[in-house]
């Protein structure tokens, strides 16, 4: 029988997990409609998703200490689903018949937010199999050090994770022969990667505190 406390306990976790999931999906969701338009930064070419983008790597080590890795691996799961349903209605009201006189917001919709199928694909590629393995590095490095260096989990995942995405994205999305080519040449399909896995080093390190703002609940947070 569950005591008051086990049941404060409880429900202190299931809050943390619910608020830490919707902060994953919400800046997931961010980040694939903002990486549609490519950005100059001080003179450098870099995708718009880059900003908020990192963050859901230390939010995926946060759910995994709270909750584990079977519910790290689902939250990545369903990030991707919502990712795709949002760019399937996305592309259904863009296309439906639009009312007249209904105001620019109408009227521009199918040119902002309607999705640019590559873009899709390659976010959902590079989302799933780098948060994938964050997920096992995390994994490793618990099993290595258990509760000692919690910042290492970070350091360790990402330092894995990121570059992987970094790479994946703007290859797949921005590089080789589709209707971008002409717009994103070589060079700067390469800015983009490298741009990404610095900034993206540098949202990890502002991140490492956030891993000690959470307890596991369980005897061993893998």
């Amino acid at each position: 029988m569950a005591t008051p406390t086990t049941q404060r306990v409880s429900s202190r976790a299931a809050i943390a997990v619910a608020l830490l999931a919707s902060a994953y999906v919400g800046a997931q969701m961010l980040a694939d409609v903002s990486s549609l338009r490519l950005v100059d930064l001080f003179g450098k070419a870099i995708d718009g998703g880059t900003f908020i983008y990192p963050i859901t790597f230390t939010l995926r080590d946060l759910v995994h200490k709270v909750a584990g890795k079977r519910v790290a691996r689902a939250l990545v799961g369903a990030a991707a689903a919502l990712n795709i349903f949002m760019a399937a209605l996305f592309w259904m009201v863009a296309r439906l018949p639009l009312v007249a006189d209904s105001g620019p917001q109408s009227e521009l919709f199918a040119d902002v937010l309607g999705p640019v199928w590559r873009i899709v694909f390659a976010s959902i590629v590079a989302e799933v199999i780098s948060e994938l393995i964050d997920t096992e590095v995390y994994s490793a490095w618990v099993r290595r050090f258990g509760r000692r260096h919690q910042w290492g989990r970070v350091v360790a995942s990402n330092a894995v994770a990121l570059p992987i995405d970094s790479v994946l994205f703007a290859l797949i999305a921005f590089s080789g022969v589709g209707p971008l080519e002409a717009v994103v040449p070589a060079s700067v399909v390469w800015e983009i990667i490298y741009l990404n896995i610095l900034f993206k080093g540098v949202v990890t390190a502002a991140s490492i505190p956030l891993i000690y703002a959470v307890k596991p609940q369980t005897a061993v947070d893998d």
